[in-house]
């Protein structure tokens, strides 16, 4: 870090909601607007006005990060690098995200996965401090997975999908014909937040406590940390996204999680430390912000 203080943008650009902020060279937020997720062209220039009205008032940006809902082309060799994939989110399918900031604003751009992002923030800053080797899961409008390897987010064929695996179906919930236009059967058509609106009429927040869908999904998210458990063999689950900010949720979670692994992990993480296993965002609402702005630091970085 140099004596002349920079200035960073980041955009948590996710299915429902963008995030876009202005930050420095220590991490700290600056400045933050929210707005709905609309149709590309709406959305992207209402980011890039943003962008535009706050380096006006701190001063030019030093890179931009963008944190993408996926899935996303990460390959840097590929002419679609930057581009969204095949999402299940309408309209959004083949839109060159990151390309469009870099042409606007002529800068380094950063540009990973969300929950990749949101990944590294609770690992520099977050709950996940002390686990070099974690998985970030949101659970919100889709579900989607960031994991870190030595710190680093895994990149293979793509990146992992871990929204789109297959539980085993729940008894109350065999008739369920599931949301994701692209399987039927998966996590995200399951367990999402459009999934239990589908299944309920409403939010899981707006369910009694003795509703079935409490049990349901708390059985699904189970699963799929049971499962992360014996493939990933993570140091820590790091939980975030709107269906998560029902606090009632993780301890049934966790239970879960116990009864799924069925004893065959010996380990004390498992057996007596799930509390402290499978946890709550540390950074809260703000990892995926905050995981944005270390892309943008790194993308500077490089040019250091």
């Amino acid at each position: 870090m140099t004596g002349v203080p920079r200035f960073f943008g980041a955009v948590e650009a996710g299915g429902t909601k963008f995030v876009v902020a202005i930050g420095d060279d220590r991490g700290q937020i600056l400045a933050q607007e929210r707005f709905p997720t609309a149709d590309p062209n709406t959305t992207l220039a209402a980011a890039q006005r943003c962008l535009r009205r706050h380096a006006d008032a701190w001063g030019p940006l030093a890179a931009i990060g963008v944190a993408s809902f996926g899935p996303v082309e990460l390959d840097k060799s590929s002419a679609r690098h930057g581009f969204i994939g095949r999402t299940p989110k309408a309209g959004w399918s083949g839109t060159d995200i990151a390309g469009a900031f870099a042409t606007t604003f002529r800068c380094p751009v950063g540009f990973d996965l969300d929950v990749n992002a949101a990944a590294l923030a609770e690992h520099r800053w977050g709950a996940a401090r002390d686990a070099d080797n974690l998985v970030y899961l949101t659970i919100g409008t889709g579900i989607g997975g960031g994991v870190l390897v030595d710190g680093v987010p895994i990149r293979g064929l793509m990146h992992p999908e871990v929204g789109h695996i297959y539980p085993r179906r729940h008894p109350l919930d065999v008739g369920f014909d599931g949301v994701c236009p692209f399987h039927g059967d998966c996590l995200e058509d399951l367990a999402s937040g459009p999934a239990i609106v589908a299944r309920t009429g409403v939010s899981l927040q707006q369910l009694g406590a003795a509703h079935p869908q409490w049990d349901i999904e708390a059985d699904y998210l189970g699963q799929l940390c049971a499962q992360l458990v014996v493939t990933v063999s993570p140091q820590r689950i790091v939980m975030g996204g709107g269906v998560m900010s029902q606090s009632r949720l993780l301890p049934l979670i966790r239970e879960r999680v116990r009864h799924w692994l069925g004893g065959y992990i010996d380990r004390g993480e498992i057996l007596t430390g799930l509390d402290h296993y499978v946890v709550a965002p540390g950074l809260g609402e703000d990892a995926g912000i905050r995981g944005a702005l270390i892309l943008a630091q790194d993308a500077a970085a490089t040019l250091a």
